[in-house]
């Protein structure tokens, strides 16, 4: 899923500053991580392509022993331009302010436990979520944790996409964390995207007429069933998703630039951003005031009802998960699909946008919906080179 490189996205490919900014910060000793020595010292973190879509959202291919790698780092902080010049930057301030100077092991298990209870909601499986954290702080495994690197997975954790990745790690469908140096992180590479389309800058997207965009998937994304393969993927993550052990997590921007895929066609989420926790999500629409369903919007596309009478958003959302995901799927497989599978493969996929509500709510008929829909797509790429 690369980008093109094209002027306009000069500013936002600043991959040598985001490098100079983390390890100028690291010599200071304000932050540590397991990859500071190999990205500051050694020199053996390989900054390839700009993949950034978004001033702040630093995002760069790259190679690490001899790994492809995504390399995702903030620097917007540091670049302010209003800043005075001699002032500390915004970022060593308001960043890495936490925890201070004197707080104890036990203290910043408590802050990340109260943290991770906010943003998770209050689950029986979170002290063993903040066992891991605090592992990952302690790297060079000598059983204590520094203050530079408490300071540095505390500003990790600030990072929504990197929560998912730590609350989906044991999960097949998303990326695994390779290291981190302060808030900056690796992940496994950047899987393909679903058609080339996706390789063009989001603002020349929506200049493709709708039926280009449907030509360009049937001619230039893979086989119909590879697609098959790769939509089972993503309905395997829908499923991981639900009920996890960190609790249920909705996707809020529902499009074919996400459905990532790797060598072998199995889906990867290309990108976490705009995956949210169920806690997340409804402490920001319970009790938002509003006039239409469209004032109580999170993200892009997770969207609850608003009460009229009331004027305030409802926690619950309209749609759920599947049901995007199969509206996506209607455009992704219909074209091309074998003629003796068309008819029924729309019917399930009608019948699976049309579902409402919290899954919690109709559980069984969702898991129903779902287990349908795989097994049709597996009946027809099973026993074959595509299985």
């Amino acid at each position: 899923m690369l980008y093109l490189h094209y002027s306009s996205y000069s500013e936002l490919c600043r991959g040598r500053v985001c490098q100079v900014v983390i390890c100028d910060q690291y010599r200071k000793g304000i932050i540590s991580g397991s990859i500071c020595q190999d990205l500051c010292e050694l020199h053996k973190v390989e900054w390839r392509t700009c993949l950034s879509s978004a001033p702040g959202q630093q995002v760069y291919s790259g190679l690490w022993r001899d790994k492809d790698v995504t390399i995702k780092c903030g620097i917007e902080e540091a670049l302010d331009s209003k800043a005075q010049p001699d002032m500390p930057p915004r970022r060593e301030l308001v960043l890495f302010d936490k925890p201070t100077r004197g707080t104890s092991i036990k203290e910043f298990r408590e802050m990340t436990l109260s943290f991770l209870k906010a943003n998770l909601g209050d689950l029986p499986s979170l002290p063993a979520l903040v066992g891991q954290v605090l592992l990952m702080a302690d790297f060079n495994k000598d059983s204590r944790v520094s203050l530079a690197e408490a300071k540095s997975v505390w500003a990790l954790l600030q990072r929504n996409e990197f929560l998912l990745l730590l609350s989906l790690q044991e999960k097949e469908h998303a990326s695994r964390l390779l290291g981190y140096c302060g808030d900056l992180y690796l992940t496994e590479g950047i899987p393909h995207g679903p058609w080339h389309v996706a390789a063009l800058p989001p603002l020349l997207r929506p200049l493709l007429p709708p039926a280009l965009h449907s030509a360009l998937q049937q001619w230039l994304g893979p086989a119909w069933p590879w697609r098959a393969k790769i939509a089972i993927g993503l309905l395997e993550f829908v499923e991981e998703l639900f009920h996890g052990s960190y609790g249920t997590f909705y996707m809020c921007e529902t499009t074919l630039a996400n459905v990532g895929y790797t060598a072998t066609y199995d889906f990867k989420m290309a990108d976490l951003q705009q995956v949210a926790p169920e806690a997340a999500v409804r402490r920001f629409l319970q009790g938002r005031r509003c006039e239409h369903s469209s004032d109580c919007t999170y993200g892009r596309d997770c969207r609850a009802p608003c009460d009229r009478l009331m004027r305030q958003c409802k926690g619950d959302l309209i749609q759920p998960n599947l049901a995007k995901v199969c509206e996506l799927l209607r455009d992704y497989l219909l074209p091309g699909a074998p003629a003796d599978l068309r008819e029924e493969l729309g019917s399930q996929l009608r019948t699976c946008t049309t579902l409402s509500g919290l899954a919690s709510q109709v559980e069984a008929h969702h898991s129903l919906v779902l287990s349908h829909l795989k097994t049709l797509l597996w009946k027809k790429i099973s026993n074959t080179k595509y299985s």
